[in-house]
């Protein structure tokens, strides 16, 4: 065998979705075309938005949001796997995670549309039922016990995510890190047998900074935050993560929590859960699970002070602050 086809050769792959980009890092033998590998990283994805947007009015999701009561519905298999992922992370967090803040989303203009104070008002006064006891499901079907509107922003580019990875094992390839926007998954390890590193962003809206590394194998890593997106109201920022008792932003919540989890999804599910529940809620639950979680806090004078859950983010594979590099 010649020493070019044993040369191993980074490939870097991206493209659109969910309103942002998906990323794919590998290394392969050279020679090698992604030309398939990138194709089917895209239709995972594409795929993911087409069951999930809340932003496509002919996606499956929204057709499940606008079926009638009672009326059982077929609902494509990755969906209802997100859907039942939701419900699980619902029960498990009290209720800090609910997938059916749907009209709250759109009534404070974090979806397609613009704020509108009367869907304000009508998601404030709502009598809310948890996504959790709204939902009936059996096998591949579901129905609405009560009106709800399901938003899944919460989870879809966790599950994003993971697809990415399932669909580069697909292909063969073990070691990778993908990744939608902030959210990451590291697969095995890089060429040289040390750990993928990824970032933990400071929370600065004014500009894009790490606060810490991280250096992940075989786990994924989610972050939700109030600095990216929000609504001014009164001169104050509000976040675009739900109270779902309220049906409006959160009024005090961590600047961001980080969760590392298996599965992105998972990650993804419990970042939104803990920034509702806060570090002391929050992080009780976090060690009750097993979870590691690092909560970013804001303090006087724009300090920002962490708390952190968990080995990974406690011991050596964190380190604080960043280093170039």
């Amino acid at each position: 065998m010649s020493k070019m086809s044993t040369e191993i050769v980074r490939q870097a792959l991206n493209g659109p979705t969910m309103g942002t980009r998906w990323s794919a890092l590998f290394h392969v033998p050279s020679g090698f075309d992604p030309g398939a590998v990138h194709a089917a990283l895209q239709a995972a994805v594409d795929e993911v938005d087409a069951q999930m947007s809340t932003w496509k009015p002919d996606s499956d999701l929204m057709r499940l949001n606008r079926s009638p009561v009672q009326r059982w519905m077929r609902v494509p298999g990755r969906l209802l796997d997100v859907i039942r992922l939701g419900l699980k992370v619902g029960r498990a967090s009290g209720g800090a995670f609910d997938i059916g803040m749907g009209d709250a989303v759109t009534a404070w203009g974090f979806g397609p549309g613009e704020a509108s104070p009367d869907r304000i008002r009508g998601a404030m006064q709502a009598r809310r039922v948890p996504a959790q006891d709204a939902l009936e499901i059996d096998g591949a079907g579901l129905r609405k016990r009560v009106p709800i509107a399901l938003d899944l922003n919460g989870v879809a580019k966790g599950y994003g995510v993971d697809r990415l990875a399932e669909v580069l094992g697909g292909f063969g390839i073990c070691d990778g890190l993908v990744g939608i926007d902030g959210e990451m998954r590291a697969m095995g390890v890089k060429p040289d047998g040390e750990a993928w590193t990824v970032a933990v962003e400071e929370p600065d809206p004014e500009r894009r900074a790490p606060h810490s590394i991280l250096s992940l194998r075989d786990c994924s890593v989610a972050t939700s935050g109030d600095y990216r997106h929000w609504v001014e109201v009164q001169g104050r920022r509000l976040s675009h993560t739900m109270d779902p008792i309220r049906g409006a932003p959160l009024i005090k919540s961590p600047a961001s929590v980080t969760v590392l989890a298996p599965t992105c999804a998972e990650a993804d599910a419990w970042a939104t859960a803990f920034m509702v529940l806060g570090p002391d809620k929050g992080g009780e639950l976090a060690r009750r699970l097993g979870l590691d979680a690092l909560f970013l806090l804001r303090g006087g004078a724009d300090s920002i002070r962490s708390c952190r859950i968990g080995g990974l983010f406690g011991g050596g594979q964190m380190s604080v602050p960043a280093e170039a590099g």
